[in-house]
């Protein structure tokens, strides 16, 4: 039997959902900004709502406002994807500086430990109600 050999495997960048809770702004090259809600967000990109798409490989600026911090860095558009309302817009990072790759960082693991507190069965913070057995009388 022939060995092929294995293309390098890469671990992916861990995601969060955010499901529309954070906004961001994206500025074009003109100048002219557009809104949009933060579907899904990583180290390396993301996923954005738009009410009308930008064509894949345009770059912009991109501020993301998650939480407490604001990530400010240029992007590039992927390709375009029709949703119920709108579309979604994924996007991958080109330039990003230190800290805000840092601040990034550091608000996605946060938001994966706030998603593993909320995980069904987990006794962190959620309530969990006790199994009412009735005494006899």
């Amino acid at each position: 039997m022939t060995n092929f050999p294995q293309p390098r495997r890469k671990v992916r960048a861990p995601r969060v959902n955010l499901w529309g809770t954070a906004s961001a702004t994206i500025r074009l090259e003109n100048g002219r900004e557009l809104w949009a809600k933060t579907l899904r967000i990583s180290i390396t990109g993301g996923l954005l709502e738009l009410a009308n798409y930008l064509d894949e490989g345009v770059t912009v600026n991109l501020t993301l406002h998650l939480g407490n911090r604001t990530v400010r860095g240029k992007a590039a558009t992927l390709f375009p994807m029709r949703a119920t309302q709108g579309y979604q817009q994924p996007f991958r990072f080109t330039d990003l500086r230190d800290e805000e790759c840092v601040a990034l960082e550091i608000e996605i693991r946060e938001l994966m430990k706030q998603a593993s507190l909320a995980a069904p069965g987990h006794r962190g913070l959620a309530f969990k109600p006790r199994r009412f057995i009735p005494e006899s009388v």
